[in-house]
């Protein structure tokens, strides 16, 4: 038996559909919905679609924009020798937000994943090596998470990068600033490790 009527149920469950809602957070929303007035929930309703349609994939690096192309795209004082491969627009923001970055982006729309069924030719590698076969890129860095299915993206990458004679980079990865050893993994220290330099 459901916990609530079925409308609210419904709302519910669309809401749970949402990356990182979880069932408390739902329906906390879904009640906020079912005590809007019907005029507010209209504008509301309507403003996500407005929203949702005005959203295009930039034509070069497959970021969010409003226009054929994004602002990094766009911009006159970006570095297009340098291609930073991300795996989607949440972590080309992040990124951004440093603001230390200059060159341009890549968004991949997702991992090589077997397990997952997902291939090379289900991801953003084509459009990439195009860029690359263009000329003028001189590095790739390769910003996959430090997953399995990020390191396995990078590893396939590089692979067909490098006999093109594109510097291949990864980010470094390793212990965070007031980590404690003990609490690392195993694949964090390896790679604290291999990334160590002189001091």
């Amino acid at each position: 038996m459901a916990e609530f009527i079925e409308p609210i149920e419904i709302i519910i469950e669309q809401l749970r559909s949402l990356p990182g809602v979880g069932r408390k957070s739902a329906i906390r929303m879904a009640f906020g919905v079912a005590e809007m007035d019907s005029e507010k929930l209209e504008r509301f309703a309507s403003s996500l679609l407005e929203a949702k349609r005005a959203i295009k994939e930039c034509t070069v690096c497959h970021n969010l924009s409003t226009n054929e192309l994004c602002s990094v795209c766009s911009s006159p004082e970006r570095d297009r020798s340098i291609i930073c491969v991300v795996e989607d627009v949440k972590a080309l923001m992040a990124i951004e937000k440093v603001r230390s970055f200059k060159g341009v982006f890549h968004v991949l729309g997702g991992t090589i994943s077997p397990i997952d069924g997902r291939g090379p030719d289900d991801i953003n590698v084509a459009s990439l090596l195009d860029r690359v076969n263009k000329g003028g890129v001189t590095e790739v860095i390769l910003a996959t998470n430090p997953t399995l299915d990020g390191e396995t993206t990078a590893i396939y990458l590089s692979k067909l990068l490098k006999p093109l004679g594109i510097a291949t980079t990864r980010l470094a990865s390793g212990i965070p600033v007031g980590g404690d050893l003990d609490y690392a993994d195993e694949m964090t220290l390896l790679h604290a490790m291999d990334g160590r330099k002189e001091i």
